[in-house]
C-alpha cells in the first residue's frame, strides 16, 4: 500500500514533531536522531527506516502517529 504520510506534516505544522520524537525513544531506545529525522517529501523513508528499528508495520506506525502518540498509557506502545 503506498500513501503519502500527511500525518507527518500535521505534526511539523503543528509543532509536536520534537515531542512526539521523544516518545518514540522512549519506548523505542534503540531509535537514533538519524533514525527520527523528517525531511519534506522523504516519508516513505521515514517509515522504512522506523520499520527497521521497530519491527511495526507501516499501517502500525501511520496509526500510532495518528491516535497512539496522543494516549499516556501502556497501549500507547507501538
Amino acid at each position: 500500500m503506498h500513501y503519502k504520510f500527511n500525518v507527518m506534516d500535521n505534526l511539523i505544522v503543528k509543532g509536536t514533531w520534537n515531542t512526539v520524537k521523544g516518545k518514540l525513544k522512549q519506548v523505542y531506545g534503540n531509535l537514533t536522531e538519524d533514525d527520527l529525522r523528517y525531511e519534506e517529501g522523504k516519508e516513505d523513508e521515514l517509515l522504512g527506516r522506523l520499520q527497521t528499528k521497530t519491527g511495526k508495520t507501516k499501517d502500525e506506525l501511520k496509526k500510532w502517529f495518528e491516535t497512539g502518540n496522543q494516549q499516556k498509557s501502556e497501549h500507547s506502545r507501538l
